[in-house]
């Protein structure tokens, strides 16, 4: 019986894990990016660390948060990581004689 139970926390464990690297290895393809009116970058940080920073100091991450929604500034989450071409980016062509 202890051993069924010491399985299904091991899977569980293991489930928990799998699903955190996925997270972290998605927050450092993403990134938060601030723009302002003009359509300027005025910052940008992996989401990974802005989590980091939220956890860290949640009352200055809420405090910066307004502040950039009243002056006006875009909050929005980009995808870094870069497209899937149909073809590689170098080709070598060769000539039948």
């Amino acid at each position: 019986m202890s051993e069924s139970k010491s399985e299904s926390a091991r899977s569980a464990v293991d489930s928990v894990v799998d699903a955190v690297r996925g997270l972290v290895s998605e927050g450092i393809n993403r990134r938060v990016v601030v723009r302002d009116s003009k359509d300027e970058v005025v910052l940008e940080v992996p989401v990974a660390l802005g989590v980091v920073a939220a956890f860290a100091a949640p009352v200055a991450t809420t405090i910066g948060a307004g502040v950039a929604l009243v002056s006006k500034c875009g909050i929005k989450l980009e995808n870094r990581q870069p497209e899937p071409t149909a073809q590689p980016a170098t080709t070598v062509e060769s000539e039948r004689i």
